[in-house]
């Protein structure tokens, strides 16, 4: 990706609130709707984000890839948006998510719960 921003369909509204990094990219969390938990962090461009409000389903932007990948095409582990929201300063999205089986690409319910490094 280059740090300009590639044609989409996404409200120009919203687009032009977005607050991108260098490679066009906004964080996105994930979050279960229900309980608070918060299951993992994926990356979004304006396509990805405009996919993720039209279908209902968490689209992401693979850096290692390249490519968009929607979150359980290939493991059913799916993720039903309930809500997207940005935050105050409009560079990061939360998407609150109803989630189907593990979040996290190693199988873990979440991509948080594997190596906690203070806690109880």
């Amino acid at each position: 990706m280059t740090s300009s921003v590639p044609a989409s369909s996404l409200d120009p509204a919203v687009a032009a609130r977005l607050k991108r990094s260098a490679d066009g990219l906004v964080p996105a969390i994930a979050q279960q709707y229900d309980t608070g938990e918060v299951l993992m962090l994926g990356w979004m461009d304006d396509e990805a984000l405009h996919r993720t409000l039209t279908t209902g389903r968490c689209t992401y932007y693979s850096r290692s890839r390249q490519e968009y990948w929607v979150k359980g095409d290939t493991s059913g582990h799916v993720q039903h948006v309930k809500s997207v929201a940005l935050d105050c300063d409009a560079d990061t999205i939360l998407v609150k998510v109803d989630q189907v089986g593990a979040a996290c690409h190693t199988g873990d319910r979440t991509c948080f719960d594997a190596d906690v490094l203070l806690g109880k």
